[in-house]
């Protein structure tokens, strides 16, 4: 199924979580001078238009990166989230929002690579035209859990895989935790960070994942979770979590002190947990 598009959803509560995390794993990589590669499965077209047709039929990001782009944080790790959107946005007005590639590019050195994938025909041309003249960057026009197999281990062997489908299809659970299981043999030393969402009752899989993953014995595997509100019945999408696979040195304690400020942003209605599986 390729129905989904990230348009609708750029700027959301699970963005800020993901992005986050990105920034905080990225900074992990760079203290060290050695280059690294940074893989996106699932790539979208990497930058948004938030007064798209698109986004505004939504308006997630309102209650999203909206809320709280234009505040202040004694935190390194969302202070540099939020001068980061101030860098894209610099009126007065949140109108253009990085996605995942467009974040990692930012922080990419000279020596260091990034490699792209999205299947979607729309959104692969729109990748192309945002990222073709970076020559760090490579775009492919393919399955993401395909294609992180096929290029892993890669060159530079230090480095970090993003995996975040929209889980529109039940496989793709199934899926993710297929292809970490064979990444992590393939690619012992890369570092693996999976998005996945909270849902509502009706179908939320958080909690049979976070046992799969668990099961496993994953090397230093981490968890972080958000929920902006109270679990409802229905299908939707009160939070979202992140695992880490061979979790740098004391990331769990950067992201506990991140997570505590960005709560103080977002208000009293948000709850996180953050807590090391293995």
């Amino acid at each position: 199924m390729l129905s989904y598009r990230h348009s609708y959803h750029a700027g959301n509560h699970a963005d800020i979580l993901k992005h986050l995390t990105l920034i905080a794993l990225l900074g992990k990589l760079r203290s060290k001078e050695k280059p690294f590669v940074c893989i996106d499965t699932h790539s979208g077209s990497g930058l948004y238009d938030l007064q798209s047709n698109e986004a505004r039929k939504t308006g997630e990001a309102e209650q999203g990166a909206a809320r709280i782009w234009q505040q202040q944080s004694s935190d390194a790790g969302v202070a540099a989230y939020l001068q980061l959107l101030k860098t894209f946005n610099p009126g007065s007005r949140l109108r253009r929002y990085p996605g995942s590639p467009a974040i990692a590019q930012s922080l990419l050195r000279e020596d260091d690579r990034m490699i792209l994938m999205e299947l979607h025909n729309n959104e692969i041309e729109l990748l192309r035209a945002n990222f073709q003249h970076d020559k760090r960057i490579s775009v492919h026009h393919r399955d993401g859990f395909e294609g992180v197999l096929a290029l892993t281990p890669p060159v530079p062997r230090r480095g970090l895989v993003l995996i975040d489908p929209s889980y529109e299809v039940k496989t793709d659970y199934e899926q993710v935790l297929d292809t970490c299981v064979k990444l992590s043999k393939r690619w012992p030393q890369g570092i693996i960070a999976v998005w996945y969402p909270l849902l509502g009752k009706d179908k939320d899989r958080s909690s049979w994942l976070r046992d799969r993953f668990s099961q496993k014995k994953f090397v230093d595997l981490l968890s972080i979770e958000l929920q902006v509100e109270a679990q409802a019945n229905d299908s939707g999408m009160h939070g979202s979590g992140m695992f880490i696979i061979n979790t740098p040195w004391q990331l769990d304690q950067q992201m506990q002190l991140s997570m505590q400020s960005l709560l103080e942003l977002m208000g009293p209605s948000c709850e996180f947990r953050v807590n090391r599986l293995s």
